[in-house]
């Protein structure tokens, strides 16, 4: 079965840019946010479980109210621990599909992205190797609040809950900087060869 590299990095590091290269060069890519919102959509079951933990709002005409979930989420946030135990089974089992069907293709390897996997202890396991995207703490600030028209504040609130570039480099087998000052297609390259190389 082809190896599952892990693309992780904070919010605003760069790395769907990156996934997006590989992507260009031929290499598969789960994108584990769109999977998630298109689980909600897909899968019965889930809504249906979504409803007894949120209410019976959360699903409006056969579909997810995301405003009504993100409202409850934002005033009671011992939710997301019961939301991510909910969820992430349905995820988990659903990258697992996805890599065994890749898998038969023949791909040197496969790419899982995800900014907050490596943190879940219920994805270890699941993919062979981690890739890192690191960018400077203000570039990162200012991507995010150019992308999605968010305040400073509400961004720097969202990556005080993720992990550390540190913490993410600990557990990784390569990095990537995207800092601006770095050409990022040359290491994407460099990391494409070893993963190449590693799958002969």
């Amino acid at each position: 079965m082809a190896e599952l590299l892990l693309i992780t990095g904070g919010i605003g590091s760069g790395k769907s840019f990156v996934s997006n290269i590989f992507s260009a060069m031929g290499i598969p890519v789960y994108d584990t946010d769109r999977r998630t919102k298109a689980l909600y959509t897909e899968n019965c079951e889930l809504l249906e479980k979504l409803k007894y933990l949120i209410g019976n709002e959360v699903v409006r005409d056969g579909k997810l109210n995301k405003e009504y979930m993100a409202s409850r989420l934002f005033s009671e946030s011992s939710l997301m621990k019961s939301l991510e135990e909910l969820v992430y089974p349905y995820l988990l089992d659903d990258i697992k599909k996805w890599k065994s069907l890749q898998s038969e293709c023949g791909f040197p390897f496969l790419i899982l992205e995800s900014a907050i996997l490596l943190e879940k202890p219920i994805f270890n396991g699941i993919y062979d190797k981690v890739l890192t995207v690191r960018a400077p703490l203000e570039l990162r600030i200012s991507r995010a609040m150019a992308r999605s028209n968010a305040t400073r504040e509400s961004v720097q609130a969202r990556i005080s809950k993720q992990w550390s570039d540190h913490q993410r480099i600990s557990h990784s087998d390569y990095v990537i900087e995207s800092d601006s000052q770095r050409a990022i297609l040359p290491q994407v390259i460099d990391v494409y060869n070893k993963m190449t190389i590693n799958n002969l």
